[in-house]
């Protein structure tokens, strides 16, 4: 198995701003895995908030090389614990497990929602993210990307301001990412306010670790809770049941789509509403969460929607949420530079 790396700076439409950072560019990692002619292609973006740079993740991958090409590939799981074995970050994992599950849906000529025996018949429609800015340019993205449902960003002094202002503008579907920005009695409050305004759910609105401010929401809120910060890795699940209404699994932060789909199947035993999300990821990363849509709830996979310049082929969005499949097999992708 041939392996190769490429890093790619993404260059974004607009400022992308939440509560804790703001950047004009992502920089990303995008695996190369080929076997017999046939190449699967992952993607992790770097993460200040979580440590990982494309240097850190270069340097350990590049460590075990060797290991990885000779590695005997048969299928995507073996390959992903002998990653874990190997002590690799989980965004590191990710680029390299989201590849061998692209090479393998590749190598079995056949889209991997149809490997693991699911139809793409129905699908949720993606949300269309609105960072956090003035009012005046956020309702400017929203002029500028007419959309089903936006999940807009919040974490400011004026956060009910903000979603009245939008709500005069469009009558789509709102949600609320707080990204951890609030206390328990103030999400209480918005969530009131924000029912009102047409919002679905709240997504992340405490701190990760705020377990006990999650109890008195929970019992409050007017709202779904979804969790993404507090819901991590698969061990997290267990621990969201009864504190949030639903989870929103990232694949860089989990490990790829193993342990996704790990993730998933134990998040519907426990009751709770399955959601994916995005970084600012190319259409690479963007194809491989498609490829989950029939087992999800809510979506979240406009990464690919916020840059200026895309990298690579495979799933194509448009404008009123349908998604177009590839083609081609496993997760579609195809690099265009």
């Amino acid at each position: 198995m041939k392996l190769e790396l490429k890093k790619y700076v993404l260059e974004l439409k607009h400022t992308f701003t939440i509560s804790r950072e703001s950047h004009d560019t992502q920089d990303t990692l995008i695996t190369c895995l080929s076997i017999d002619g046939h190449t699967g292609y992952g993607e992790s973006t770097s993460n200040p908030y979580y440590k990982i740079t494309f240097e850190s993740m270069e340097k350990e991958i590049e460590a075990i090389r060797e290991e990885i090409e000779n590695f005997d590939f048969k299928e995507p799981e073996g390959f992903h614990d002998f990653l874990v074995s190997k002590g690799l970050s989980n965004f590191s994992i990710c680029a390299l497990d989201l590849a061998a599950h692209d090479l393998y849906g590749k190598l079995q000529a056949k889209p991997l929602y149809e490997i693991w025996g699911t139809s793409n018949d129905q699908y949720p429609i993606t949300n269309f993210t609105i960072g956090l800015d003035s009012i005046g340019k956020m309702v400017e993205k929203m002029e500028e990307q007419p959309w089903p449902i936006y999940k807009i960003k919040l974490g400011t002094d004026n956060d009910l301001e903000i979603v009245k202002e939008l709500r005069k503008h469009t009558d789509a579907k709102f949600r609320v990412d707080a990204n951890c920005a609030w206390e328990a009695s103030q999400a209480i409050q918005y969530c009131r306010e924000l029912k009102e305004l047409g919002v679905e759910f709240i997504e992340q609105p405490l701190h990760a670790e705020d377990w006990e401010g999650m109890k008195k929401l929970q019992k409050e809120a007017v709202l779904p809770l979804i969790a993404d910060e507090s819901c991590i890795v698969e061990e997290d699940v267990d621990k969201c049941a009864g504190y949030f209404d639903g989870i929103n699994i990232k694949l860089t932060k989990c490990a790829g789509l193993t342990p996704a789909l790990r993730m998933i199947k134990k998040a519907k035993e426990l009751g709770l509403k399955v959601m994916v999300g995005c970084m600012t990821e190319s259409t690479v990363g963007i194809s491989a969460i498609a490829q989950l849509l029939p087992q999800l709830d809510y979506v979240d996979m406009d990464g690919a929607l916020l840059l200026k310049n895309d990298i690579a082929e495979g799933v194509e969005i448009r404008e009123n949420g349908t998604v177009i499949f590839p083609e081609e097999n496993g997760s579609g992708v195809k690099l265009l530079k």
